[in-house]
């Protein structure tokens, strides 16, 4: 029974640790507008703890929750922190006012704070995950 229990506490320990890494939140978003597309700088703030939980992506999604772009991040940022990545060639459709910026991680999915873009004037504002 204890060689049982003494097995067990690693995967405890690591799971244990890699819940507290907590949901992935956008800081910041920079939009640059270029002859129809758009580059989206995003800054992305999460306790990454390895390969088993990071911040994996973040997207550009319309209001009405149709994902525009995602931007893949394919490692851990340790410490690095927060990071920011670029995407673009982005095409946003026409008419659109606002855009959300989300992050995901590979254990909560998407979560956090977002950031909404206002499209004409770049101002942000920020919401939680499923707020307007």
């Amino acid at each position: 029974m204890r060689r049982t229990l003494l097995a067990l506490c690693p995967a405890i320990i690591l799971t244990a640790t890699s819940a507290f890494a907590g949901e992935a939140d956008v800081t910041a978003v920079a939009v640059r507008d270029a002859a129809g597309t758009y580059t989206f700088s995003v800054t992305v703030r999460h306790d990454d703890k390895g390969w088993e939980h990071f911040a994996d992506n973040w997207e550009v999604v319309a209001m009405d929750g149709t994902v525009i772009a995602t931007r893949t991040l394919f490692h851990p940022h340790v410490n690095e922190q927060p990071f920011t990545r670029s995407l673009g060639g982005v095409r946003v459709p026409a008419g659109t006012k606002e855009v959300r910026i989300r992050a995901h991680d590979k254990v909560h999915g998407n979560g956090g704070q977002e950031l909404i873009v206002n499209m004409e004037t770049d101002e942000t504002r920020t919401v939680q995950e499923g707020q307007s």
